[in-house]
């Protein structure tokens, strides 16, 4: 067996220990803050399809509210895919279009605004209905960022990393796949290449300069076994690949680290003490 494959192993999960333990920490999250069930914002992607069909079976169909938001520019298949996906669980999809919301902003005062520019504004539409939609139920906004995600910074501040609760925060896109497949997500959204589908033709990968299974395994390696960058490379990793891995994890700790409060006092929030949650 090569190193690669042998991490890799290591990465899988007991998917039905991994599920109800996900299930029961939905459960958990919605009880203590006294919510009615969640929002979830369906993409057509594998992320967003694996936590709706965690809170389906947490929490059952009625209490899970799906949305599709598409803007203009979004690729047509991804209406088939979360259609497909609501269908699979049960869930009733309601669309949203955001181009209104979005497009006259740019039209009328950034005109020359870049693409990604255009997409951070998508994202953050989009979290800005669900949160409206929540708020309009008692519900909580599911997320759907996972760890790899995470980690590398891959994400929209106020956009697809704001949430109430996150399911998947601590699943690398492998495990992401696995427990996919493990619940039977329809077969069309787990295979397609993973795309935030905020320009026709954008992929992760192509945009992040790297595939999904190197990132996982460098994170694994780094976050879970603690090894050094320099370790890594040594298991047969090539350098500029752990090298551009290791600088969007540096470069990007600041959107895991949101709110960032100034200290005062010996209880400074996020910072020092909390008060235990339970």
């Amino acid at each position: 067996m090569s190193t690669k494959q042998y991490i890799r192993d290591c990465m899988r999960l007991n998917p039905e220990l991994a599920v109800a333990t996900l299930e029961s920490f939905i459960r958990d999250a919605i009880e203590t803050a006294g919510a009615k069930g969640v929002v979830v914002g369906l993409s057509g992607g594998v992320d967003s399809a694996l936590a709706a069909a965690l809170a389906a079976r947490a929490l059952g169909t009625d209490a899970v509210s799906a949305f599709f938001l598409p803007h203009r520019t979004s690729n047509p298949s991804s209406a088939k895919d979360a259609a497909s996906v609501a269908a699979k669980l049960g869930l009733e999809l309601r669309t949203i279009d955001i181009s209104p919301m979005v497009d006259p902003y740019f039209e009328q005062n950034e005109p020359e605004a870049d693409r990604v520019r255009v997409g951070n504004k998508m994202a953050r539409e989009r979290m800005g209905i669900l949160f409206d939609q929540a708020k309009k139920h008692g519900y909580l906004v599911l997320g759907t960022s996972n760890k790899t995600e995470i980690l590398l910074g891959y994400s929209t501040i106020f956009g697809d990393n704001a949430s109430s609760i996150n399911p998947l925060g601590d699943l690398y896109k492998q495990q992401v796949w696995q427990l996919s497949r493990y619940l039977e997500i329809p077969n069309e959204v787990v295979e397609k290449s993973p795309s935030a589908d905020l320009w026709p033709g954008q992929t992760d990968e192509e945009e992040l300069g790297l595939d999904y299974a190197t990132a996982d395994d460098v994170l694994f390696l780094m976050f879970d076994w603690g090894l050094s960058p320099a370790e890594v490379i040594e298991l047969d990793y090539a350098a500029e690949a752990v090298e551009r891995i290791t600088g969007l994890e540096q470069r990007n700790r600041f959107k895991r680290r949101l709110m960032l409060i100034a200290r005062l006092s010996d209880s400074a929030i996020n910072l020092d003490r909390e008060i235990p949650r339970d």
